[in-house]
């Protein structure tokens, strides 16, 4: 298998016999997925880091890899060797890759970036300043895929139908409340690529994509029919009928720039600048396009009642899977017993399969100790993984698809006797995170202002952390959904605003290179508080339910309302529990929600 180097050195003869100065290898694919099918993991391929975000640029003397801090850590060491300079997004000082490309190359240099990849809001912008600058940006070809001879075919899983009791919504009224959104927009037509959107407009789910259950599609859809594009094979005669029943037609996958090109000049067509890409819109050049967030964007993250209470459902199963493996854990460690990382990971998605409704994984399982807690998004390998033994604190995030709903949850557990060091840090992180949990706000309070809670008691402490306190969470879809994202970073965008019926994780965490991570994750749903004279007010349920360690809490660092909350949530996790373990899964539930 070539290095990445020689990919590297492979991909720069490639551009200079096309005539090209630099190639922009963003992760995504034609959907603009957060996990990708191998078929479009190019930027992986070619420079060896396999973190889920990254943009690789390369020109005939750099390469650079820009990633955020989530990965900053894993991305020095997966590219060490390869010549591929890490650029870490974010940093003081760190132009972005376009506005490096601006100012290292020159008037009349060509950037090629696979249009079928690249959405259309970084299309515009980099056309923009390439052109302004004299540079052309090249969309139609593709020169990583020119040179990866043994490229994985797409997927070929098959398509099914999420169903009752678990599917509480009709595929007939998710479509009509699509197209009422259409009129409103005054658009005749509406082009969907986003697959949790397919998904769930649709009520049909998939296995093409790690760890979320979609398949690979677009969607056109119109006044009086909907088209779906999708692979021959991958949905079957009885499907079909059903699909056709409420109006929707099959057509192949490859068929969708042909019925693009062949709307007419009139049509109007809406389409979301951020969840389709500059080359499936080539296609389109005729029509007449309407931006705006897809309609499903925010119809999805409004659970209804039904939702609600099958999560509710899907929690109290996580929550006896993670019991069953805390017993475990606890036990093997007393024993003396070998476990490492890969252990961990084993344990805890075999006690998730058994239970009912369970799916798959909802993202990769990060079980970090130690040093490795310090890098948010890290996964032990075969290769390279630590043993959990003597002191320190054991941090591992993981969730699960049921028919349900989708789980999330981080917990840090110490192992032997952790530092006064740690449990300062554990307790501050557990201040944020209830700082969240307890909050109360107005309706359509927008998501990213609410950061600041949860942030409030690290920085009194001169601390904080490099990635969001909360992103939004499908129903048996996507672990990561929006619009809402109670992010530092984020923007008050109109769309963004909090809702009830939206659910959100509340996940603060602090991490310290070399030495420890922490991140105390549940998930939370808003739920109405009360009408005052100044409008309609939310707060937070939260849903989870699994014991929060009290092992590493300093108790004269809380205040009295914080030991409140969390001896209420443990009462609540021992009452919903109980009845679904028994044996050493209960007793060890018992020990670990008793009082502060």
């Amino acid at each position: 298998m070539a290095a990445p180097a020689d990919r590297i050195a492979a991909l720069r003869g490639q551009l200079a016999g096309a005539g090209l100065a630099a190639c922009l290898v963003p992760t995504a694919d034609p959907h603009l997925s957060e996990y990708l099918p191998e078929h479009w993991a190019a930027r992986a391929w070619l420079s060896g880091f396999d973190g889920s975000a990254g943009s690789l640029l390369v020109t005939a003397d750099f390469a650079g890899l820009w990633t955020d801090s989530r990965y900053w850590v894993q991305a020095e060491s997966q590219l060490r060797g390869s010549g591929i300079a890490l650029m870490r997004a974010g940093a003081p000082d760190v132009p972005d890759p376009l506005d490096w490309a601006l100012a290292h190359l020159a008037r009349g240099d060509r950037v090629a970036v696979d249009g079928r990849v690249m959405d259309l809001a970084s299309e515009r912008r980099w056309r923009s300043g390439l052109e302004g600058s004299g540079m052309a940006l090249v969309l139609d070809q593709d020169p990583a895929g020119a040179i990866w001879t043994d490229r994985p075919v797409l997927p070929q899983a098959r398509v099914f139908e999420h169903l009752p009791p678990h599917a509480c919504r009709a595929r007939a009224d998710n479509l009509a409340a699509v197209r009422t959104a259409l009129r409103d927009h005054g658009a005749a037509w509406h082009l969907l690529s986003s697959l949790d959107d397919i998904a769930w407009l649709l009520n049909l789910r998939g296995a093409d994509v790690d760890y979320n259950p979609v398949f690979l599609a677009h969607a056109l859809l119109g006044a009086d029919g909907a088209r779906l594009y999708v692979a021959p094979g991958k949905i079957d005669a009885v499907l079909a009928d059903r699909l056709a029943a409420d109006g929707v037609v099959l057509r192949d996958y490859a068929e969708l720039s042909a019925d693009l090109a062949a709307l007419p000049a009139d049509a109007t067509l809406l389409v979301d600048p951020a969840r389709v890409t500059a080359g499936t819109l080539s296609h389109a050049p005729r029509a007449r396009r309407i931006e705006a967030i897809n309609p499903s964007q925010l119809l999805k993250s409004i659970k209804n009642t039904a939702e609600a209470d099958n999560i509710r459902a899907a929690m109290a199963q996580d929550g006896a899977a993670l019991c069953e493996f805390f017993a475990w854990f606890e036990a093997a460690l007393a024993t003396g017993d070998r476990i490492t990382e890969i252990d961990v990971d084993t344990r805890l998605s075999a006690a998730r399969a058994r239970r009912p409704g369970f799916v798959s994984l909802s993202f990769a399982t990060i079980a970090g100790f130690n040093a490795n807690g310090a890098m948010p998004h890290y996964r032990a390998t075969e290769s390279s993984h630590a043993r959990i033994q003597g002191d320190g604190l054991l941090l591992i995030d993981s969730g699960g698809q049921y028919l349900g709903g989708t789980t999330d949850i981080t917990r840090v557990v110490p192992v032997g006797t952790p530092s006064d060091a740690q449990r300062a840090d554990y307790t501050t992180v557990l201040q944020a995170h209830i700082a969240l949990a307890r909050a109360r706000f107005p309706v359509d309070t927008p998501s990213s202002a609410l950061d600041t809670l949860a942030r409030m008691p690290l920085w009194r402490r001169g601390l904080d952390y490099g990635h969001g306190t909360g992103h939004g969470v499908g129903y048996f879809l996507n672990v990561h959904e929006g619009p809402q994202s109670i992010s530092v970073r984020g923007h008050a965008r109109p769309h963004q605003g909090m809702k009830a019926g939206m659910l959100t994780s509340n996940e603060p965490g602090l991490y310290r290179d070399g030495q420890w991570g922490i991140r105390i994750e549940n998930l939370v749903l808003a739920v109405p508080a009360g009408q005052t004279e100044f409008g309609a007010f939310l707060e937070f349920e939260t849903v989870t339910l699994c014991p929060i360690d009290t092992r590493c809490v300093v108790r004269a660092q809380l205040s009295a309302d914080e030991i409140a909350w969390l001896d209420a949530y443990h009462a609540r996790v021992r009452e919903c529990l109980l009845p679904l373990v028994d044996g050493a899964a209960r007793d060890w539930l018992l020990a670990r929600t008793e009082p502060l």
